[in-house]
């Protein structure tokens, strides 16, 4: 059966690629960046949903690692020329004045320095619980936006980043967030998975077990940081233009949203919610135009900010009639799709 499994997961994966090829040829520019927005909210998501969900760590601190990998790539992708433009005010500090690497490097380093940063963070808000953790997380990703918009000679400060070379395409996105996937399942179904969801249910049980609490929780703090800046590094890259603003609370809120609905300790729920939430927020932008539209008998008026207000509503609908999310804690399954039941264990002679 693992067989099996490894052959069809190939198989998923040669087919997405086969279809990302198309959709490379025969989408527009908008479809195509709606979906690497996709990509990357589902890396985004899955890197909060380690920590969250299946580590049960109330965690709002994504903002701050996102925009650390956001900035890092930037500043290691732009060439010495856009760098000399963007910092007029104050020069860029040596030696990234004249830093100019290749994409995977830069999205790597990003990485990196954004789970140092989480581990530094780590010792001293891991060991708070609850509330108390979220509180300690956000002010650490509010000091780091702070921080951002006073580093006149790393980041530009309040002006931001503009000319970013725009490199993450459809194949960067969706190929990382495949990585992101077959990384994080492997860990969370991994006896490290099993202590993570253990220290979820009840940390005191689990520490009774022998479980290092402060261990556990700091890995995957690391490693969700770790994929948070390479996400934010693709989602800086797609922009083109990066500024400390961009990486307030709601931007943490936004992911939160994604993982909550699709399934707190789900990597197919986180998935699946990436893509509805992402999509039908653009579906819905017609409804921020001033202009009369009727939908049966009922006619009304978009005005700005009404997207917002329907969109949120059908989010609460959600929320309310899936308390648990879209997946719950439920996986996509080859066997669930096929039908295929467990093989009995053998008894004792060879027989079922």
């Amino acid at each position: 059966m693992l067989k099996k499994n490894k052959i069809l997961n190939i198989a998923l994966i040669v087919i997405i690629f086969l279809l990302l090829i198309a959709a490379n040829n025969g989408l527009d520019h908008y479809k195509i960046r709606i979906l690497n927005l996709c990509a990357i909210y589902v890396i985004l998501a899955l890197s909060m949903n380690l920590i969250n969900g299946f580590t049960g760590l109330f965690s709002l601190g994504h903002a701050g690692f996102i925009a650390v990998g956001a900035y890092t790539t930037a500043l290691l992708t732009m060439s010495p020329k856009v760098k000399n433009q963007n910092f007029f005010m104050e020069s860029l500090i040596s030696p990234l004045n004249h830093i100019s690497m290749p994409f995977l490097p830069a999205l790597i380093i990003a990485g990196i320095i954004s789970a140092i940063l989480a581990f530094i963070i780590a010792a001293p808000a891991l060991r708070l619980k609850g509330d108390y953790l979220a509180i300690a997380t956000l002010g650490f990703a509010e000091i780091i936006r702070i921080v951002l918009n006073n580093m006149q000679s790393v980041t530009n400060g309040a002006l931001g980043l503009r000319g970013i070379p725009n490199m993450t395409n459809l194949y960067w996105s969706f190929g990382i967030a495949i990585f992101t996937v077959i990384v994080i399942a492997s860990l969370v179904n991994s006896s490290f998975g099993r202590a993570l969801k253990a220290i979820r249910e009840d940390s005191i049980a689990a520490e009774s077990m022998g479980i290092n609490l402060f261990k556990h929780k700091t890995i995957a703090f690391t490693v969700g940081a770790f994929f948070a800046g390479v996400g934010g590094g693709l989602l800086g890259n797609l922009l083109g233009t990066i500024d400390p603003t961009m990486f307030k609370f709601v931007l943490t809120f936004n992911i939160l949203l994604i993982v909550v609905i699709g399934g707190m300790g789900s990597i197919t729920g986180s998935i699946i919610s990436a893509f509805v939430v992402t999509i039908l927020g653009e579906v819905l932008r017609f409804l921020d135009m001033d202009q009369t539209f009727k939908i049966g008998f009922i006619s009304f008026k978009g005005i700005p900010g009404l997207r917002m207000v329907v969109f949120s509503a059908l989010l609460m609908i959600i929320v309310l009639f899936f308390r648990n999310g879209i997946m719950g804690t439920k996986e996509f399954s080859w066997r669930a799709i096929f039908g295929i039941r467990r093989e009995k264990p053998l008894r004792e002679g060879g027989r079922q």
